[in-house]
């Protein structure tokens, strides 16, 4: 029942980051509340039979509450955990993946301590913001309160690039004094929607992206021209024609106003071209220390050929190519292909060879033995005529990397019909939320 109020004590947290009271039999999840936490719960909704709360009043407090850096983190939605000690969270990711692998691919096995950094905060290459005019004529960006579309006005985000933010509030003052509208969604009007700031770990360059309803806009020039002088650290500078009436992002039409209209980066010594739409993972340094325990789950050897199935611009296909004989790169979206490309030709690697196809079209078609195969797919996990296919080729070695311990584990119940389960290494991608990724080495059963 909307707006009740419950009474308990949190006796878990949900895959999701919630905390998780019982009030007779009904189950309550309740942002912000963790493990041993008594509190007042307020009911917001209830959604197939599972109702979600927000704390009214909290009696105790965890050991492990601390005070969180940012005073908009129980309301913006983009972190969960930023009143959870860092500790604490890196042991709740590890339970979870533990208990994801136990209780769907019913496998008790020994799941290492979930990796996690020195530095927890500012680690995002990629911010993407929306901007707005509120009621008050007001021009403001921020992240979407969760599950609406009101912006949470903020001026520093903890889990983003600290660079970005200063360049953000100039665009602000800049659309006031020009006069440039931003987009109002229910009306389909204005002309900015949102600003992406993209930077590079390895090199001083840094992208910014302009997501517009159209080019040529008036003040166009006389906003990239004070943006540039007042943050001449800005390398390149994109405009993003998106006039669709859609929650997307990006539209489909871009042309660069400044620079090369990509930034660079390196990930264990090899190049890449970002450019504003190219898939590259958020954080860099943990990205390095994802790669290196899939390189050593695989136990890949110069007399193996490796499949990189999802591969994307072939990140990690690239970094793993001088460990193989040959590498197999699969992926189906034409962009990342091309891309994937002329990152192998900007790194002299000519070991990889790149296909736009279904992987699991050509993993089951594919005549040649793969020894190592690498599978990095998306949230909702692979699909089953991907596990066929697998299971048709059967590799010697799979390096799965999951970044949904639930999907995985759903997975994993198929694979271990043919392979042993030889390691599992949670990493920490995502400090400050729920998200944790998983690299799980498999070896053929003999």
């Amino acid at each position: 029942m909307k707006n009740k109020t419950v009474h308990g004590i949190c006796l878990d947290l949900s895959s999701e980051g919630k905390g998780v009271i019982k009030n007779g039999k009904e189950i309550v999840f309740v942002d912000g509340l963790f493990v041993g936490e008594e509190a007042d719960v307020t009911i917001l909704y209830t959604r197939a039979g599972v109702s979600y709360g927000k704390v009214n009043k909290l009696y105790t407090l965890s050991k492990d509450r601390i005070d969180p850096r940012c005073k908009v983190c129980t309301v913006c939605g983009g972190c969960q955990f930023q009143q959870l000690d860092y500790s604490a969270q890196l042991e709740y990711k590890t339970k979870r993946v533990k208990e994801a692998l136990k209780r769907i691919a019913h496998l008790d096995v020994e799941v290492k301590p979930c990796l996690g950094m020195e530095n927890p905060y500012f680690y995002r290459n990629k911010i993407q913001m929306p901007f707005k005019t509120d009621k008050k004529g007001k021009i403001v960006y921020g992240f979407y309160k969760a599950k609406s579309h009101d912006i949470i006005s903020i001026d520093k985000c903890y889990i983003e690039d600290e660079r970005a933010h200063p360049i953000l509030n100039t665009i602000k003052r800049l659309l006031k004094e020009l006069h440039i509208p931003t987009y109002d969604e229910d009306k389909h009007e204005g002309i900015l929607r949102h600003i992406l700031v993209r930077t590079s770990h390895t090199k001083k360059d840094i992208m910014v992206v302009l997501v517009v309803t159209k080019e040529n806009f008036g003040g166009q020039k006389n906003l990239i021209n004070a943006l540039k002088k007042a943050h001449p650290e800005i390398t390149t500078i994109v405009e993003n024609i998106n006039s669709r009436q859609t929650n997307v992002i990006l539209g489909n039409k871009e042309r660069v106003l400044f620079g090369k209209g990509y930034i660079e980066d390196e990930l264990l010594g090899v190049k890449f071209k970002i450019s504003a739409s190219s898939f590259y993972q958020i954080n860099p340094l943990q990205t390095e220390l994802l790669y290196t325990k899939a390189i050593e789950a695989s136990n890949i050897t110069k007399d193996d050929i490796l499949l990189d199935a999802y591969s994307g611009v072939g990140t990690i296909g690239l970094i793993m190519a001088k460990y193989a004989k040959e590498v197999l790169s699969v992926e189906i979206n034409k962009d990342a292909v091309k891309d994937a490309i002329e990152n192998a030709k900007a790194n002299n690697i000519d070991n990889i060879k790149f296909i736009c196809d279904d992987a699991s079209k050509y993993l089951d078609n594919l005549e040649t033995k793969i020894d190592v195969l690498v599978m990095d797919p998306p949230r909702k996990g692979s699909d089953e005529v991907f596990l066929k296919a697998v299971l048709h080729n059967l590799p010697k070695k799979i390096v799965y990397i999951s970044c949904n311990p639930e999907t995985l584990a759903r997975d994993l119940l198929s694979l271990t019909k043919k392979y042993e389960v030889k390691s599992v290494q949670p990493v920490d991608m995502f400090p400050m939320t729920s998200h944790v990724e998983t690299i799980v080495g498999l070896s053929l059963k003999k």
